[in-house]
């Protein structure tokens, strides 16, 4: 019977046991098996879209992006394993406008862009050293009038400039007088007399005008010894001066310098004698010809360049001292410059600077899906509208040369290589789009609405504030950057559409990193240049899609090492926020941004 009791138990057991494996073990394999057929249907037919713009939002669906209400498109292929390669999709490359140029190779000479056996070379306009002079005054006493009272005023030799009491000559004039009376007792009085007049430098004739009227001129004319345009007025209506002071100084602008900045590696190709053919930004079409004359023994240590002179007849005075100016230099005299070689180039607008580096983006070729791989290059000096390329790139690569800020923000979003780290700097895209600096600005005027230009016309309000900081060399606190933060965050960018909406994402994104990073600045000058890039973005944005009030664009070609900055200003009073008082008046109106 207990036999019987156990052999039932153990049975019952192993029906325990055995159903356990159908309920339990055959379940996991079925779930297993589930999961994997689900991540195959993941894999294989489930689609995923995000926002061309805003690559971190991703729906399982189509429909608009939360932030910018565009529609969403399509990811497409899986990113890269290689960290250093980004995928985009047709749709998000026509989006971010991205465009490529091949790297070539060109032939330039060392340092100033070459052009044919020509150094392409910049420096300013200044007034010849050698006819500067000072204009004194032969007596001492008292100034009663002075006609001269500006800079600028041309002045003839000649000329009554000044009228002056002086004791010292009043007394002269009544030792004459009184010589004259006497000329019959002591002839040699009067001649005494008329040589003290003489040493003042009174004419033979004012002395013959004295002894004919007998009266005593107390407020005495003072004439111009020679002409040209007063540079500084050294001396006010009511000043005390004694024999030899100044009144103004002056010079012949006739005659001008022509300076230019050469590099040391380009005075090999450079000598006195050399033709140089130049133009000014204020007569636009015209060309003006020199010779160099002298070149500067001693190089400036701070820019590694050296003065070349060339001397300028302006006879017309259409050139006027501290105009910039750009020169070709003729070299093929010597058959051309020394180092003339062939380089390899890359355009200036397809270059990110992140601090000391320089990053590009190349399109990596025979791929079904728009490829682009992150790549540090070394650069060299700047040729034309690119720069040397040193290492890092090869003939025929193309390199991604607008819309390379978008690129580098979806590498950042997909944790991917990229300029992620506090000293980014994205110049680049927002000069993208910048005049002279691979294409025109696009045009949205016609279709931005008013609502847009009012919102963008509020930054530019809160800009002016921060420009006015630098101005004064003063660092911008939260007072000044917090309103500007604000303006544009209140900017709303569904009101654009399409391209429109794509460039100001552009330039909204080149604003915010520069605004952060200008506030992180610990100085004056730190904050510059964030400011000087920051100002890059804006002018873009308002040129175009237009502004509600009239602004000035103004250039500094100093700034940034001779690289040259811009700013916008609500006056066409020139004060640079690149300098500030070291140079405050340093700089050109380049155009008006007029309401629409």
């Amino acid at each position: 019977m207990k036999t019987q009791t156990i052999l039932y138990l153990l049975f019952a057991l192993l029906i325990g046991l055995f159903g356990g494996y159908l309920l339990f073990g055959r379940g996991d394999a079925a779930e297993e098996h589930d999961h994997a057929a689900t991540d195959a249907n993941t894999t294989q037919g489930a689609e995923v879209y995000t926002c061309s713009m805003h690559p971190q939002i991703q729906r399982d669906e189509p429909g608009d992006c939360p932030i910018c209400g565009m529609d969403l498109i399509p990811v497409g292929a899986a990113a890269a394993a290689d960290p250093a390669l980004l995928t985009m999709t047709e749709a998000a490359v026509a989006m971010a406008r991205v465009r490529t140029t091949t790297v070539g190779v060109t032939a330039s000479s060392a340092g100033g862009t070459a052009s044919g056996g020509a150094l392409t070379l910049t420096g300013r306009l200044a007034a010849d050293e050698r006819t500067a002079a000072v204009e004194s005054v032969d007596f001492g006493g008292r100034l009663e009038q002075l006609f001269i009272t500006f800079a600028g005023e041309e002045v003839r030799a000649g000329q009554r400039i000044a009228t002056i009491y002086s004791p010292e000559l009043v007394v002269a004039q009544e030792e004459l007088l009184e010589a004259l009376r006497l000329q019959t007792l002591s002839p040699d009085l009067l001649t005494a007399a008329r040589n003290k007049l003489r040493n003042l430098e009174i004419s033979d004739e004012r002395i013959a005008e004295l002894e004919a009227s007998g009266e005593v001129i107390t407020n005495f004319p003072v004439f111009a010894d020679r002409g040209g345009t007063v540079r500084e007025v050294r001396a006010r209506v009511g000043d005390y001066v004694s024999a030899g002071a100044a009144l103004y100084t002056l010079t012949d602008l006739n005659r001008l310098w022509a300076l230019f900045d050469a590099y040391e590696r380009d005075l090999g190709a450079i000598d006195v004698g050399d033709p140089v053919a130049f133009t000014v930004a204020s007569l636009p079409g015209q060309t003006f010809q020199a010779r160099v004359a002298f070149i500067d023994p001693v190089i400036d240590p701070a820019t590694r360049t050296a003065a070349v002179r060339a001397e300028v007849v302006n006879r017309r005075g259409r050139l006027k001292p501290e105009m910039f100016v750009t020169g070709q230099l003729e070299t093929s005299a010597r058959g051309g410059s020394p180092t003339a070689d062939a380089e390899l180039t890359v355009p200036r607008t397809a270059v990110l600077w992140t601090g000391e580096r320089s990053v590009v983006y190349v399109e990596v070729a025979d791929t079904e899906v728009p490829t682009y791989e992150f790549r540090e290059v070394e650069l060299g000096d700047a040729v034309g509208d690119g720069y040397r390329v040193v290492s890092g790139l090869s003939p025929g690569e193309r390199v991604v040369t607008n819309g390379a800020f978008s690129v580098d923000a979806a590498a950042q979003l997909r944790n991917q290589l990229s300029m992620m780290n506090r000293d980014v700097v994205v110049q680049g895209a927002a000069r993208a789009a910048a005049p002279g600096a691979g294409g025109p600005t696009p045009a949205y005027r016609e279709g931005t609405p008013e609502a847009f230009r009012d919102q963008l016309t509020a930054v530019a309000d809160a800009y002016l504030s921060l420009k006015d900081r630098m101005v004064a060399s003063e660092t911008a606190g939260a007072a000044v950057l917090n309103p500007l933060r604000e303006a544009i965050g209140a900017v709303d960018m569904a009101l654009l559409r399409g391209d429109a909406h794509g460039y100001w994402m552009d330039q909204l994104s080149a604003m915010n990193e520069h605004l952060e990073q200008l506030a992180a600045a610990v100085d004056v000058d730190g904050q510059r240049r964030q400011f000087g890039y920051f100002s890059r973005a804006l002018i873009n944005a308002l040129t175009a899609f237009g502004s509600g009030e009239q602004l000035y664009l103004q250039h500094c070609p100093m700034a940034y090492d001779n690289q040259g900055g811009d700013w916008i200003s609500q006056t066409a009073e020139i004060r640079n926020p690149f300098f500030g008082d070291a140079m405050l008046t340093c700089g050109s109106t380049t155009d008006t941004l007029a309401p629409r």
